[in-house]
């Protein structure tokens, strides 16, 4: 119902996929223009006006909002499986960007987690083209796969998923929130909201990384978005940056103030930065973050971790027609991945992200 809170339609979602580690994730959903917005917990479903202008029927989307920083560290095995289904389509979709030995590795986890020891009867010539591990897959990728997959003989699902992680989690990409913004003379920028800060990019390179525990202010009025950084004399520094439209500058402060509240210091730290927190936030705009923290997570004494005798029902991936070998070469058809993965859809479909 339009009157059903954001938080009663997050808890049925985690109920049904039996998650406790639940602050790392979210609905999203995506207004007319395809911005995407994540569903808030205090808010009805009246409330979220973009979500409304597009129904009924109303689309939420199931994934992480906030990546941890190290994924292998969460509690639950079922925590980190949502996370490697994940970071697996994030690689898919060309959010997280790998060289090819990379995802070469990544895939072989994937195969093992998917499929098991290799098995020459079970796993014939082609095997690996039945999957998609990245965007414009081609042969070769495939084959190192394979070569890679016939040495992890052993590893259960659980344990290949957390190598899978552990790879992942190095990747420059990983975790990153990018948000388009304009710098002096219109240049494009793009924030890129991390767990451990925010991150500058221009021309696909980095150029800026401002660490949470230095942002003192994040602030916006219209389309200017600004970011105010302590620097290591203690002095204070502004960044401002344009946005497209008031709406994508909001969104934009939004989800800054909840990823700083999520991944900031100790509240407890007695020191002149922590007092510089008190200014955080932006005149005339009131927001907060209402879940728990990383830190409180990590030290919630409420719920004994992992739980017992837990069950985990792994997805399976959605398979294609292996490559077939053409007549006089050696040279295999290509591949298309226009298609996403369906590794989650069994649940529920991992949310959209906007690509630019």
């Amino acid at each position: 119902q339009k009157s059903t809170k954001g938080s009663v339609v997050l808890g049925y979602v985690f109920r049904h996929l039996n998650l406790v580690e639940i602050d790392y994730f979210g609905l999203r959903y995506c207004d007319r223009s395809h911005q995407t917005y994540w569903l808030d917990p205090a808010k009805t479903l009246a409330e979220h006006k973009e979500l409304i202008n597009t129904g009924p029927p109303y689309t939420l989307y199931f994934g992480i909002k906030f990546y941890a920083e190290d994924p292998c560290k969460l509690k639950e095995e079922i925590t980190r499986y949502q996370f490697f289904l994940q970071v697996k389509q994030d690689v898919l979709q060309g959010r997280l960007p790998c060289p090819s030995n990379t995802a070469a590795q990544l895939g072989a986890y994937i195969i093992q987690s998917e499929l098991g020891d290799y098995d020459p009867y079970k796993h014939t010539t082609g095997y690996v083209s039945e999957y998609r591990f990245v965007p414009d897959q081609k042969e070769e990728l495939e084959e190192a796969i394979e070569r890679i997959h016939k040495t992890l003989m052993g590893q259960v699902p659980a344990e290949a998923e957390l190598n899978f992680l552990g790879v992942a989690k190095s990747l420059e990409m990983y975790g990153v929130d990018l948000h388009p913004v304009y710098g002096e003379n219109k240049s494009e920028y793009f924030l890129g909201l991390t767990p451990i800060g925010v991150v500058v990019y221009k021309n696909k390179k980095q150029v800026g990384k401002y660490f949470w525990p230095r942002i003192t202010k994040v602030h916006f009025k219209e389309t200017q978005f600004e970011l105010r950084v302590l620097g290591k004399d203690c002095n204070e520094t502004s960044f401002f940056f344009e946005a497209c439209n008031k709406i994508t500058c909001k969104h934009l402060w939004k989800c800054c103030v909840e990823h700083h509240t999520f991944f900031r210091v100790p509240e407890n730290e007695s020191n002149s930065l922590s007092r510089k927190f008190s200014k955080f936030g932006s005149v005339g705009y009131k927001h907060r973050y209402s879940g728990r923290t990383s830190l409180k997570m990590i030290r919630d004494p409420s719920v004994q971790l992992p739980r017992p005798d837990q069950c985990i029902e792994r997805s399976r991936s959605k398979t294609y027609p292996k490559r077939t070998q053409q007549t006089g070469s050696k040279n295999m058809s290509q591949i298309t991945t226009n298609e996403e993965d369906e590794g989650t859809t069994k649940i529920i479909a991992p949310s959209p992200v906007k690509r630019y």
